[in-house]
């Protein structure tokens, strides 16, 4: 078995974070470090996926200013998302090669993951044919019984990912307390015809970011069939410091 190794970074900006990555990555492609996962929530962003469509952004970039929402682009799959606190951003920097090699079996992964962080609130989810993400039915948010069934489907995560020389970036975002109306500035990922929801919403409460990033590990672990320890907690800390002295990423 292998081992991933999860930090907490608390609450970060989304450019650091993708410098961050980017670094990781390298250093996993050349196997100065094993597989990794970062858990943390960013300040309010909205990102573009490589499929995004300008039209998918609601607001004028002086909106996004003034509201104090960045704008960035990135490498990632999919459409326009938004990041801002209450919702735990996962990106897993991963080796899928030599025995993990497929696209669509790493993202269904992906999704049973947040499945899992969410079942403790009582949310019951899955996949809606033709759409990448988790969903929830809002009139019965207790019970999925399938696509099919569903009388109100509503996204609560959503997944973009980028892998390159099999090595895994990106990543999900689930939706635990954040504040939903943040999501009138885009068209999320794209998808006009479904909302999105959260767990507060459907709930009433969520569990804090930190508590449901343990669960994460937990469940991305058992999933990647890897061992884990105790999530390591670099919150407040210089992360390319951290990593330069503990993992020596950067070179």
């Amino acid at each position: 078995m292998r081992t991933i190794t999860g930090y907490w970074l608390g609450t970060r900006p989304y450019t650091e974070v993708l410098e961050l990555q980017e670094q990781l990555h390298a250093a996993r492609r050349q196997k100065r470090i094993g597989d990794s996962v970062l858990f943390l929530e960013h300040t309010p962003v909205v990102t573009f996926g490589r499929g995004g469509k300008e039209a998918h952004l609601l607001a004028s970039p002086g909106v996004l200013e003034e509201r104090g929402v960045e704008l960035v682009r990135t490498g990632r799959g999919g459409d326009v998302t938004l990041h801002a606190p209450g919702q735990l951003v996962c990106y897993p920097i991963v080796d899928l090669a030599p025995d993990r090699q497929d696209v669509r079996a790493y993202v269904n992964l992906l999704t049973h993951v947040m499945q899992a962080i969410i079942s403790p609130s009582g949310i019951a989810a899955g996949t809606l044919p033709g759409y990448v993400g988790l969903w929830v039915d809002a009139d019965a948010p207790h019970s999925w019984q399938g696509a099919e069934f569903a009388g109100d489907p509503k996204k609560i995560g959503a997944i973009g990912v980028r892998i390159s020389r099999w090595v895994t970036l990106h990543g999900f975002a689930l939706n635990l307390s954040i504040d939903l109306r943040s999501f009138s500035l885009i068209v999320p990922c794209g998808i006009r015809e479904y909302g999105v929801t959260s767990v507060k919403e459907l709930s009433g409460v969520a569990p804090e970011t930190r508590v449901a990033a343990e669960l994460g590990l937990t469940q991305l672990a058992l999933a990647l069939r890897s061992t884990t320890g105790p999530l390591r907690d670099l919150e407040g800390l210089q992360l390319n410091q951290y990593f330069e002295r503990v993992a020596s990423v950067v070179s």
